[in-house]
């Protein structure tokens, strides 16, 4: 057998996946000069998140504007705030249960403590200024409704961007049909040009998928990752029990789909979110997987997936939980079951309009630092393997979008056979 053409006809995620194999030796034996190659990995993320603005506008108008009933949305709405929020609850009461029970941070020795505070302090300092001037939860849900729309497109900013097509479409349903059906076309013919052009730089993604992870595995290295062993374990472990078991049974009990078909499914925008550390980039992927791998309706993947881009980060929320008893158990500082629940509650909150970026979690871990009264300076122990974790966190938090369609889907009916029964990415 040909191995490159073995290669050629094999599925994409398939080909994602051997690129990820292939990037961890590569990036051993490269180590800083895999930097060289990492300029393919950012321009294969830029293609992807170029996409992202015009296709979340144009596919929620155009969801929106064919529902023809407000309060389907009201309770679509609804549904998927309510399941995005106690999901997000779980996964950090399950980090801080692994945390507390296996205790990483009592098993840290004051060398390697003292060798991470003076490594990475400088990037810790400037993690904290911006936190610290991050806007506040209510501040927040203000800046949900935009000045000027157009601005929020060229920002990409995605709450906003969400709002206004959300009621922009709605406005159009009170239309006359005649009034209204160009502007639907229009945007009809915007949300599937997206989708093409999704397909098309999807065929570039092995390419910077190696590159990505060349660079981190350069970057880093396994040096970093054996010091804090414990720490990283107990994130891994809860991130997969949260996605195993909280995803798995959500999906099977609200609307019946097998576990093996779920992931099956949501495969390919697993693997892209892994290697760029981005829910936001990884969107598009996500979409397509949602309607064509698990038959959520566009109306469903049009609305419950770009919100759940930006404010579901059940990775994000569960790795803070464990960073911040990790960062307590280094100092010495014992915290009490009010100081845990306060966990629970500032770390949901700080998930709320968190940017599906890489690296955003410790800025947002930094807030609920605070709060606890736990040092600051902390993070500069857990912000070399943080990158890697990164990537596991951003895995998580696609998968726990993909089961809210999903579920949503179902219990409005909007469920339908996959287009792609084999899930040939």
């Amino acid at each position: 057998m040909n191995p490159l053409k073995w290669f050629k006809d094999s599925k994409l995620h398939t080909k994602i996946l051997i690129a990820m194999l292939l990037g961890i030796p590569l990036g051993l034996i490269l180590g800083p000069k895999a930097e060289y190659i990492r300029p393919a990995g950012v321009l294969f993320i830029r293609l992807i998140r170029m996409i992202v603005v015009p296709l979340v506008f144009s596919s929620l108008f155009v969801g929106t504007a064919s529902l023809g009933d407000i309060r389907k949305l009201g309770r679509i709405g609804l549904k998927t705030m309510g399941y995005y929020l106690c999901t997000t609850a779980l996964a950090i009461t399950i980090g801080l249960l692994l945390a507390n029970t296996v205790g990483p941070g009592r098993n840290i020795d004051t060398t390697t403590r003292d060798g991470l505070m003076t490594s990475y302090s400088a990037e810790a300092g400037a993690k904290i200024e911006v936190a610290l001037k991050k806007p506040g939860v209510m501040d927040t849900l203000i800046d949900i409704v935009p000045l000027n729309p157009v601005g929020s497109l060229a920002e990409g900013n995605l709450l906003q961007i969400i709002f206004f097509p959300l009621i922009f479409g709605i406005a159009v349903t009170l239309l006359p049909e005649e009034r209204s059906k160009p502007l639907k076309t229009f945007f009809e013919a915007v949300n599937e040009a997206m989708i093409r052009l999704v397909h098309i730089v999807m065929k570039i993604a092995p390419l910077g998928v190696l590159a990505l992870i060349t660079s981190v595995v350069g970057q880093f290295g396994t040096d970093i990752l054996l010091s804090l062993l414990s720490y990283s374990l107990v994130v891994t472990a809860g991130l997969f029990i949260h996605m195993i078991f909280v995803y798995s049974t959500a999906v099977r009990l609200f609307s019946g789909m097998k576990t093996r078909d779920f992931f099956r499914g949501i495969r390919p925008a697993q693997l892209i979110a892994f290697s760029t550390s981005s829910s936001s980039a990884t969107l598009p992927v996500t979409m397509e997987c949602a309607e064509d791998n698990l038959g959520v309706s566009e109306e469903v993947t049009s609305f419950v997936l770009p919100l759940g881009a930006t404010i579901n980060m059940d990775g994000t929320a569960l790795y803070q939980g464990v960073a911040a008893v990790f960062i307590a158990q280094v100092y010495g500082i014992d915290l009490s079951f009010g100081d845990q629940i306060t966990i629970v509650l500032m770390a949901t909150l700080a998930s709320i309009g968190a940017a599906g970026v890489p690296g955003v979690g410790i800025i947002t871990l930094a807030m609920v630092l605070e709060q606890i009264g736990v040092p600051l300076e902390g993070i500069a122990l857990i912000l070399g393997v943080d990158r890697i974790l990164d990537m596991l966190r951003s895995a998580v938090n696609v998968t726990g979008d993909a089961s809210a369609a999903v579920i949503v889907a179902s219990t409005e009916g909007e469920l339908e056979k996959p287009k792609n029964q084999e899930a040939d990415w």
